[in-house]
């Protein structure tokens, strides 16, 4: 069994965005930069994309280099299989190694549950 202090250095940080505009976008990548920066190496941090955001993870977006780019640092994405659905798009058309849940909200509550740190910028 893990130690209470053991379990919260094993979680990580949970980050909701829901929003399609792009300078918001802009804000939550600059919070994930900061947090990679800021917290100790290893922490697992997520940004969990659904709704109006999804166009953050298309190729070609204006920030899907940045992405890539706190991808390559350490940064998990994770896209909402529901907003796939209703915006009809394939998992294909997604920027490379964004991993795809059946529910955007309810992997924040999971992530939650897990002792994980949520962040809404």
């Amino acid at each position: 069994m893990k130690k209470a202090t053991e379990a919260a250095m094993s979680s990580g940080v949970v980050v909701h965005l829901d929003e399609a505009e792009p300078t918001k976008h802009a804000t939550v990548l600059r919070n994930v930069s900061n947090l990679l920066d800021a917290l100790d190496p290893g922490t697992q941090i997520e940004l969990v994309v659904h709704g109006p955001a999804i166009g953050i993870l298309l190729p070609g977006g204006p920030h899907s280099e940045i992405v890539r780019a706190l991808q390559n640092r350490g940064l998990a994405v994770v896209a909402c299989q529901n907003t796939l659905r209703s915006e009809h798009i394939s998992p294909e058309q997604l920027i490379p190694d964004a991993a795809i849940v059946p529910s955007g909200v309810a992997h924040l509550v999971l992530r939650q549950r897990e002792g994980w740190a949520y962040l809404r910028p």
